[in-house]
């Protein structure tokens, strides 16, 4: 992936034309939620470095949705998503975020995909998930021994399917550094906002969310 360049100082505040923006992947399957890709998708593709004005800052992040295979992938509600690249296609990336959804009942017994989110874990240094998209990083053993929250109505599943998770039942977002989950839809908004302030700052964290008309919840 290629795009415009910065250089990050410490954890995120000044950034200079020096290294390729940051690289996020999106996962995404069938029944996937549609805010679970869309909200992440929104901020990561809002986020914007210096410059006079908006239309001319440079973005921050190049965003990409994956999916297993190359095909249209229908979210909830029906919406037809074409994913960018696929698992076999990805490159590396620095963010990997995990969608949820109706889809992931059926994902979790996806061999190939749980593998797949395995091996890349390894190699990327932030995994995160958004709603129920926290059962696959559970399936995939990325949640063992720490402490990851989900959907409220899927907070007990979570513990009794996956009893090596530490299930947090009262925060919209748990962050334990490489591995970062958020509660139901409309959480992975924070989550990613959260995601964009450990890269770029507070600064550029409140603006981004002040372009999208959107609360930046206190911590």
């Amino acid at each position: 992936m290629s795009g415009p360049s910065f250089l990050l100082q410490g954890r995120g505040h000044r950034y200079t034309p020096a290294v390729t923006a940051i690289a996020v992947a999106i996962l995404v399957f069938d029944g996937v939620e549609v805010l679970d890709f869309c909200g992440p998708f929104e901020v990561f593709s809002t986020a914007r470095g210096g410059g006079t004005s908006r239309g001319t800052a440079p973005a921050l992040f190049q965003v990409s949705t994956v999916a297993e295979q190359d095909r249209i992938i229908t979210a909830t509600g029906g919406l037809e998503v074409r994913p960018s690249v696929t698992i076999d296609t990805c490159p590396p990336v620095e963010v990997l975020i995990v969608s949820g959804g109706q889809g992931t009942r059926r994902e979790v017994g996806n061999t190939r995909l749980v593998d797949w989110l395995a091996r890349r874990a390894a190699t990327t240094p932030t995994i995160a998930s958004v709603c129920t998209g926290a059962f696959l990083l559970a399936q995939s053993g990325l949640l063992d021994g720490k402490s990851a929250t989900t959907h409220w109505a899927s907070l007990d599943r979570l513990r009794q399917t996956y009893p090596r998770v530490r299930v947090v039942t009262d925060e919209r977002v748990v962050d334990e550094g490489r591995v970062v989950t958020a509660a139901g839809i409309s959480a992975g908004i924070d989550m990613t906002l959260l995601l964009v302030e450990r890269y770029f700052g507070p600064d550029v964290a409140a603006d981004t969310a002040r372009w999208m008309e959107y609360e930046l919840r206190a911590k």
